[in-house]
């Protein structure tokens, strides 16, 4: 499925209806360029879960956990600077294997052998400077069910 957004209003509110329909234990996996709009998107993700915090790409810092709706949490990763994708695999795979914690991971590619099969990916292509398209794709039965009720 593709979904086209016009700008980024569009892509906070994407990112809002996407967290209405997370219960908590999904994994969504960001992928896109520099500048697509992955943290726009986690940004609405993270609104529309009730997180109160701004917001930030953890470019530098790889990880950061917000306190979200419901008891729930957010963990949002951001691989693109991660050399070594050891010193990241046991605290990834105790999260995304967490039933309170919806997990969202930039530049996943370098922790591909510890995702779980059952996840969202979202490939963001910037068509032009301000239009963004989605390519959903779900892979396993709770992905799914998000991916159709988007």
């Amino acid at each position: 499925m593709i979904i086209e957004v016009k700008d980024v209003r569009e892509m906070l509110a994407f990112g809002k209806r996407l967290a209405a329909l997370l219960k908590g234990g999904e994994v969504v996996e960001l992928i896109g360029d520099v500048g697509a709009g992955k943290t726009t998107l986690a940004k609405g993700l993270a609104a529309g879960l009730g997180v109160n915090e701004d917001v930030q790409s953890p470019s530098f810092t790889i990880s950061r956990v917000y306190d979200a709706r419901d008891g729930l949490q957010l963990a949002h990763y951001d691989f693109y600077r991660l050399q070594d994708p050891g010193i990241m695999t046991n605290e990834l795979q105790e999260t995304i294997h967490d039933p309170q914690t919806i997990t969202i991971i930039e530049w996943a590619s370098i922790v591909s052998g510890v995702l779980p099969s059952d996840r969202l990916t979202l490939s963001i292509v910037p068509p032009t400077e301000s239009t963004r398209r989605i390519i959903v794709e779900s892979h396993g039965p709770k992905s799914k069910r998000i991916a159709e009720a988007l």
